[in-house]
């Protein structure tokens, strides 16, 4: 790239309003010399019409103008262009002028007599930082429109009064806990809750307490001073201290060690954190939502959860179904999960099909329905799912009942596990990887299962039915 295009790549638009003509011609001159535009006028009600009739990423205002003067154009800016940054220009400095351009909103006052560096330095600190301010609204924009399509889908019963739930506490300061099995929404929950309270302007972070050893959770959640353990290189912020005026989603709190329950604790009493390997503490102003997929009263009776951590944490709960709880909702999400795959076009479902779907027990929840679908999809060819589209766990699984729809003679519980592992294994061509995803086991459990049977391989071809 040669220095002509490196200059117009960071080209920006600079307004200049100062009654001095020879100032305005130098500042246009020192403007245009970095790559810039520049449009110069002598007072400034001239400067505040320039700004209605187009647009631009920087301001610089003398402060002593006749009529209207820097500061007053300067409220102008900032009560109607607050994303256009003004850098006020004096020959009168002093602490006090200063102080009271930057309470008004200046960026920052530079005294005429500066050198030209320091006049251009202060110009482009103040374009990144509007840049970084452009860049934010951008992702968070980009997150909401995420959120959107990410939507919580139901009409049951339900989850109608999960809605209503939600509609009560969003707009408050509660801490929440979410309980629900795995796959039932409940960080989705948690980002409706927060995009609709008064912190949807501040970020919204999640950790997952049961993915992480303890060691590296709480650093996650506190942060760390260097030094303070093997490979803390730097000061490392925690997620508490990154989501300042946000909401903190903390999935799965059951799996928190009882030594990470005491910092918990403390940071919702105390509103502040201890980084590890700091002496000093740290305020914070986070909004917390917990959640988790295991009976903490019960955890909190057997001494595996701290009673007061939990009354700390339940302050408003929430209860989500399972997806069998409300099957109603199941042809919903399905239209919902077509609609936003690229690769389902036209597509729709079959009633059999459908029937199938409504008939399974679901026992990974609409995170299970979902990857159903996203399966079906891939794998038809035609205009429509149909129950041969379906994995086999669908018509073979547990239906709503608790029952077992396999044409097979009863069977022992484990005669009935080992028919069951088998047909999936065949269905997945004896991917044994897939097959531990669509049992939802993990694949260690699969192989010692598969050992204790006696099998070690896939059997060969005409002595299938000897090893079913």
């Amino acid at each position: 790239m040669t220095s002509h295009e490196k200059k117009v790549a960071r080209t920006h638009r600079i307004l200049v309003i100062d009654d001095e003509e020879s100032m305005r011609r130098f500042l246009t001159m020192l403007f245009e010399s970095e790559g810039h535009q520049v449009t110069a006028v002598g007072n400034g009600a001239d400067g505040v019409h320039r700004l209605e009739c187009q647009p631009f990423d920087l301001v610089i205002a003398d402060l002593k103008m006749p009529g209207i003067d820097g500061l007053s154009v300067l409220d102008c800016i900032h009560a109607r262009y607050p994303h256009v940054p003004v850098v006020i220009l004096t020959a009168y400095g002093s602490e006090k002028i200063a102080a009271e351009a930057i309470r008004r909103g200046a960026f920052q006052l530079v005294e005429k007599s500066a050198h030209n560096e320091e006049i251009v330095l202060a110009a482009n600190n103040a374009l990144a930082m509007s840049s970084v301010r452009s860049q934010n609204e951008v992702l968070k924009e980009q997150l909401r429109r995420s959120h959107d399509e990410r939507r919580i889908i139901g009409r049951s019963e339900e989850m109608l009064k999960v809605f209503r739930m939600v509609d009560k506490v969003a707009p408050t300061e509660a801490t929440i806990l979410i309980f629900g099995e795995s796959g039932t929404g409940k960080e989705l929950i948690a980002r409706e809750i927060h995009y609709r309270s008064p912190r949807a302007n501040g970020p919204f972070l999640s950790v997952n307490c049961g993915a992480l050893h303890r060691d590296l959770l709480e650093s996650t959640l506190f942060g760390h001073k260097k030094g303070s353990f093997t490979g803390a290189v730097k000061d490392q912020a925690g997620h508490f201290v990154a989501c300042e005026q946000g909401t903190f989603f903390l999935d799965e709190v059951g799996e928190m060690a009882p030594a990470t329950q005491v910092k918990i604790l403390r940071a919702l009493q105390e509103r502040e954190i201890i980084p590890i390997g700091a002496s000093e503490s740290i305020k914070i102003d986070v909004r917390l939502v917990a959640a988790t997929n295991a009976d903490l009263e019960r955890a909190v009776e057997e001494g595996n959860f701290r009673h007061d951590l939990f009354y700390r944490l339940n302050v408003i709960p929430i209860h989500l179904p399972a997806l069998r709880q409300r099957t109603d909702d199941i042809p919903p999400l399905v239209e919902h999960f077509l609609e936003r795959s690229e690769m389902s076009g036209e597509k729709g479902v079959s009633r059999e099909a459908l029937e199938a779907l409504m008939r399974y027990d679901w026992p990974g929840n609409v995170r299970e329905l979902e990857n159903v679908i996203e399966r079906a999809v891939i794998l038809c060819d035609r205009d429509e799912i149909r129950v041969e589209d379906l994995p086999e766990k669908i018509l073979a699984g547990p239906n709503r009942k608790g029952t077992f729809v396999i044409d097979t003679p009863v069977l022992s519980l484990e005669e009935l596990e080992r028919e069951y592992i088998l047909k999936v294994l065949n269905h997945t061509g004896w991917q044994k990887k897939r097959a531990a995803e669509i049992l939802g086991i993990n694949a260690s459990t699969l192989y010692r299962k598969l050992i204790g049977y006696g099998i070690s391989g896939k059997p060969e071809e005409g002595h299938l039915d000897e090893a079913a």
